[in-house]
């Protein structure tokens, strides 16, 4: 492998090395160089980045914990097991993100969303986000090989065809997410603007029934001579009277206005 390695660019072996190099399709005189780059979904979501070199009679996979070449058993099979590997355990276990979009929109629909809403959706929107944007490069790096390689002698184009079709379910699937994450967003907002409304409601007709309280209250708590019922012994009971003419004088404005709003 010391010789293979002298035959590749500095470059490109600095690329290879890289776990976060995007995928990439770079045709050289000697060898092809192949990065694709894919989301691995488990408890947290991770990318990793799968390196190749394809000369005119092999393959090599570019280990990166080994930090070493192997030599694949087929030039074009072997590259596509070890991707078609990876994209099928990115397929099955998007459903994970699918899921939890439709158990937030089930609590959403029946009023039961968590006080958390807004940081699980901010979690669900990076991690797709992020995975659709890893998947849009990886499907043009595929196209690419095919493009590339399609009049070669053994080249499975079938089995590579899959292969894109594969990433661009998943990618279109993302999409999709994406779309239906927006749509909870504006309809957690509107939600939340109708309870803040209501509430603002109530507090507005409680405060209109309790203002004419207030100045009552506040015109016979002045420290002052002459206010009306002070000479009697039912001065109490009058005050109280008054005020609850108040109220029903407000609760009666309030009645007819909220009336006259209904029929128009």
């Amino acid at each position: 492998m010391e010789h293979l390695e002298q035959l590749i660019d500095t470059l490109h072996l600095e690329d290879l090395r890289n776990e976060l190099h995007p995928s990439i399709f770079d045709e050289n005189e000697t060898y092809n160089m192949l990065i694709v780059r894919l989301p691995v979904i488990g408890k947290e979501l991770q990318v990793i980045s799968l390196g190749f070199v394809i000369t005119p009679e092999k393959s090599y996979f570019y280990d990166k914990e080994e930090k070493r070449f192997k030599l694949l058993e087929e030039r074009f099979e072997g590259p596509y097991g070890l991707i078609d590997r990876v994209t099928d355990q990115m397929l099955k276990s998007f459903t994970r993100y699918q899921d939890l979009i439709a158990a937030m929109e089930e609590k959403l629909y029946t009023d039961k969303a968590s006080n958390d809403f807004m940081t699980e959706w901010l979690g669900l929107k990076r991690d797709i986000l992020r995975i659709e944007r890893v998947l849009v490069r990886a499907l043009d790096t595929m196209k690419e090989v095919i493009d590339a390689y399609e009049e070669a002698p053994g080249f499975p184009i079938n089995s590579y065809a899959d292969l894109y079709e594969h990433i661009d379910r998943t990618m279109r699937s993302a999409a999709l997410q994406l779309s239906k994450l927006d749509y909870l967003y504006n309809f957690y907002n509107i939600r939340t603007n109708e309870k803040m409304n209501r509430l603002i409601y109530t507090l507005t007709i409680i405060s209109a029934v309790f203002l004419p309280l207030n100045l009552a209250v506040g015109f016979f708590g002045m420290n002052t001579s002459g206010l009306p019922f002070t000479g009697g012994s039912s001065g109490t009971l009058n005050a109280v009277l008054l005020m609850g003419a108040l109220i029903l004088m407000s609760s009666a404005i309030f009645y007819l206005w909220r009336s006259k709003v209904e029929k128009s």
